[in-house]
């Protein structure tokens, strides 16, 4: 068993916390970025790692990277990335705002290995995290113990795992090898065979739902595959470039500052600008498949739309859905093999947030402006919160619009933390 300490420990090395190593490094900080540690559990980084289609683009502009918001000369920016990579004038002859996600996500392994002082450990998952106490019981720090008995000590610690994948209570019943959530897809269909006939169900109408039912065409070739959502039928998110203020780094301060009924009141109203819709130009492709099918009569694809899933089980072999038309309210068996969850994730903190605040003893997780929970004015070591904070910073604290800025404000939260300290001593 190996025991490490660090300063700064960041949990997950996705696009949050690589933003946040990005600005440590450029902090200029002595002793900072060597003592910052990020933990990845997986041998490699990757973005959206089981959604990497190859047709499928990243809906924000490319300037809105993990730094040139921040510091439009970073060397870790997209550009950069083009540039020493040998392919800016190509993507320049794109004429586009929006890369393909798979060269955002060699983007960003390309940022992991241009840190120069913080360090990636690779294949390091952590099982449990515990608070780090001192004589007279107040946090000093946090330790995590990794897979295999390893445990890494640190002061600081940054949490940046995104929320736990949502399974609807209503497909609880079906084993786990009939059910394939959005977060599974690329691993789990490889996995299927190809040669069969299998009859995909994708529940859900939002981008990530949409996208696996366009993939299954080319993934499951002798597939016939299925949508059910329950709207009218898909949606455009909103993208007036007024709306899209609400995505400015900016406008975290505005709706921090409301008072609480007046953001859920906020976040209601701008549901559809990053939820249970798609991209207009991936709504228009979608369509015209469909449109292509029916004219050259060749259909095999379906949308079921205004319908639910009222019950799923497994039946001879195969999975029933007792799906209910809304428009009817009668309810029929659609029969499959596979079921596919593009049900996006659940509204709560995630599980490893939640245990850990219930083992600090603090009732309800209170986040400053810059991502602090408070634990009370006795701890000495943070607990930062990336990407979970929708309730009090607004709708694009998931998102890569604010990484850049948001990565400014920890880095700002930990520096002054420690110049306080050192002015007291």
């Amino acid at each position: 068993m190996t025991d490490q300490e660090v300063d700064v420990l960041a949990i997950g090395a996705g696009p949050a916390n690589l933003a946040l190593a990005a600005a440590i490094e450029e902090s200029g900080v002595p002793g900072l970025a060597e003592n910052t540690l990020l933990l990845e559990q997986h041998p490699d980084i990757k973005w959206q790692r089981n959604l990497l289609l190859p047709w499928a683009r990243s809906q924000v502009s490319f300037l809105k990277d993990l730094v040139t918001l921040r510091n439009p000369r970073s060397r870790f920016s997209f550009l950069n990335f083009l540039h020493t990579t040998g392919r800016l004038d190509e993507f320049v002859n794109l004429s586009t705002f929006n890369p393909y996600r798979w060269e955002l996500s060699e983007y960003m392994q390309w940022v992991a290995n241009s840190l120069e002082q913080v360090g990636v450990r690779y294949g390091a998952r952590g099982e449990r995290i515990d608070p780090w106490r001192g004589d007279d019981g107040s946090i000093r720090g946090w330790v995590v113990t990794l897979a295999g008995g390893d445990t890494v000590r640190s002061r600081d610690l940054v949490v940046g795992i995104g929320r736990d994948p949502r399974v609807p209570e209503v497909f609880g019943e079906l084993p786990a090898d009939r059910v394939i959530h959005s977060t599974q897809y690329c691993t789990r269909v490889a996995q299927l065979d190809a040669d069969k006939p299998l009859r995909a169900v994708v529940i859900g109408g939002a981008q990530s739902a949409a996208e696996m039912f366009m993939a299954l065409h080319h993934d499951l070739p002798k597939c016939e595959p299925t949508i059910v959502l329950r709207s009218i039928g898909f949606q455009n998110y909103q993208t007036s470039k007024f709306v899209n203020e609400l995505f400015f780094p900016s406008f975290v301060d505005e709706f921090y500052d409301c008072a609480p009924e007046v953001r859920a009141q906020i976040l209601d109203e701008v549901h559809l600008t990053n939820y249970a819709g798609l991209a207009p130009p991936f709504l228009d492709e979608t369509y015209s498949m469909l449109y292509q099918q029916k004219m050259l009569g060749k259909p095999r694809s379906t949308v079921r739309s205004m319908t639910e899933v009222v019950r799923a089980r497994v039946e001879h072999d195969e999975v029933v859905l007792d799906v209910r038309d809304r428009k009817s309210g009668k309810v029929e068996p659609l029969h499959c093999d596979v079921v596919l969850l593009g049900t996006g994730y659940e509204p709560r903190m995630p599980k490893l947030v939640r245990d850990l605040v219930a083992r600090t003893g603090v009732e309800d997780v209170a986040v400053s402006r810059r991502y602090r929970v408070d634990l009370g004015e006795s701890a000495w070591g943070a607990l930062y919160l990336q990407g979970v904070n929708e309730e009090t910073h607004g709708i694009a604290d998931s998102l890569i619009s604010v990484l850049a800025h948001r990565s400014g404000d920890i880095v700002g939260d930990l520096l002054d933390r420690r110049a306080v300290e050192v002015a007291g001593a």
